[in-house]
């Protein structure tokens, strides 16, 4: 069953339900108010009836003058006055057809009611000159008889009206509340790989529909980006391992093209062993950038001192270069040596790092890298900043797709695969990398991990 359906049904059944319930609750008051004011006339038709034939003075004839033009006669109304000293209860119970106990639960209280059909009976004993008197007046409900039924009536035809008026309304309701969820509907379905630049409208949209559509567009956003990554990998990748496997076809195609002498071909199998070489770093370093984006990878995690491996790192770069001029400044070193300690894994960290530091180092031709230490919060904030070439501002989104080279870099040897692997790396240290750069300004990368909790 659809939304649509399911909402119209529901609505229907609630507001008619309200429908019934307010109609039932009218009809029942109403009549029970009929009948509280139809008692209330036969009492006073009662009382007045015991005066004016109990009384033989003036007062009297006021009130026979008064019942006579002010109060209506009702449907076979009938009045009794009987003697209650000489009454005879079987006799009197018989001829007026009502109960025994109701004449002597009057004679008891002084005031009673009952009702046999739609017959009211209403009697009182009135004291007069030390004697007893039980004055019965009856009548038919006129006005419940023929006031419920109009009232039945109406409320039937209201229902009806309303059953209508609903059914309409609620098909309404549910077309006006489906509308922008159709509207949805519709657009997504015209999102493709071909068209993932399309997005939701999110303007004129109920509040929830509108934090929907913008989580949609957030996640059409990333996938987009997703793709792109994709498409600049794969073009990426195509052209680093084609250019290697076209030298060492051709170098091949060469030397086999006619007899050569011993040399030529030393040279030429020494020509295929460096871009085989190139190929295979190029298949490995893929492989551990795969291998480090895979999350659930079984990696030893342990405390370690930022400060001791960002020294581990200049060491090591000592060692390849003496004269290179990596700067560590701690000049915010805390106090409490725990303020250093994260959870890492020392030879992945240590290979981001030299990574980044690497890149510093040789797109600034060996100026100075200074590398600092910092906090912001709960986490550890690695700060290196080189005075190198820079990345040119609209290719900065693309530094992290393997095999991206900004287009600067060309007199530079690298593979494109070192800020990818070294922001997987921080990744799986629940940490963030971030590249701030212009062209001819230099890079400065921003690494945040989080400190170790005690």
């Amino acid at each position: 069953m659809s939304t649509r359906r399911k909402l119209v049904i529901l609505l229907f059944v609630s507001l008619f339900a309200i429908i019934l319930l307010f109609s039932g609750f009218i009809y029942y008051n109403l009549i029970e108010y009929s009948y509280a004011d139809f008692h209330a006339r036969l009492h006073t038709r009662a009382l007045t009836t015991a005066r004016i034939e109990l009384e033989s003075n003036r007062e009297a004839d006021y009130l026979k003058q008064f019942k006579a033009e002010y109060l209506e006669k009702l449907t076979n109304e009938r009045h009794y006055v009987i003697d209650a000293d000489t009454l005879d209860l079987n006799r009197l119970s018989a001829r007026l057809d009502i109960p025994k106990s109701f004449i002597t639960e009057t004679l008891r209280d002084g005031d009673h009611f009952y009702k046999k059909g739609n017959t009211f009976y209403n009697a009182v004993r009135a004291d007069r000159a030390g004697k007893k008197y039980l004055v019965i007046v009856s009548a038919e409900n006129y006005y419940h008889t023929h006031h419920e039924v109009y009232l039945r009536q109406l409320l039937i035809g209201t229902i009806i009206f309303a059953v209508l008026l609903i059914f309409f309304l609620s098909y309404w309701i549910s077309n006006r509340i489906s509308k922008p969820l159709h509207e949805i509907s519709t657009r997504v379905n015209e999102i493709g790989t071909d068209k993932l630049h399309l997005r939701i409208p999110e303007e004129d949209l109920p509040r929830e529909l509108e934090i929907l559509s913008k989580s949609f567009n957030v996640m059409l956003d990333r996938l987009e980006t997703s793709f792109e990554a994709q498409k600049n990998f794969v073009s990426n990748a195509s052209h680093e391992f084609r250019t290697p496997l076209t030298s060492i076809m051709g170098e091949a195609d060469l030397a086999l093209s006619r007899e050569r002498a011993p040399q030529f071909y030393q040279d030429t199998l020494r020509v295929i062993l460096t871009e085989a070489e190139k190929l295979n770093h190029k298949t490995q370093a893929l492989l551990f950038l795969a291998q480090t984006g895979f999350k659930k990878s079984k990696l030893l995690f342990e405390p370690l001192r930022v400060d001791e491996v960002l020294l581990e790192c200049k060491t090591t770069f000592h060692k390849i270069d003496p004269a290179n001029k990596i700067v560590i400044n701690f000049t915010n070193l805390p106090e409490q040596h725990q303020q250093l300690q994260i959870l890492g894994n020392r030879q992945l960290l240590t290979l981001a790092l030299t990574n980044i530091m690497g890149n510093g180092l040789k797109y600034s031709k060996n100026e100075v890298v200074e590398v600092s230490l910092d906090w912001e919060g709960e986490d550890i904030v690695i700060k290196i900043k080189d005075r190198g070439i820079g990345i040119p501002e609209s290719e900065l989104p693309f530094i992290y797709d393997p095999f991206f080279r900004a287009s600067n870099t060309s007199e530079f040897e690298g593979y494109g695969i070192g800020l990818p692997l070294a922001r997987n790396i921080i990744r799986l240290h629940k940490g963030e990398l971030r590249i701030l750069s212009a062209k001819d300004q230099g890079v400065t990368a921003e690494i945040k991990i989080p400190l170790r909790q005690n």
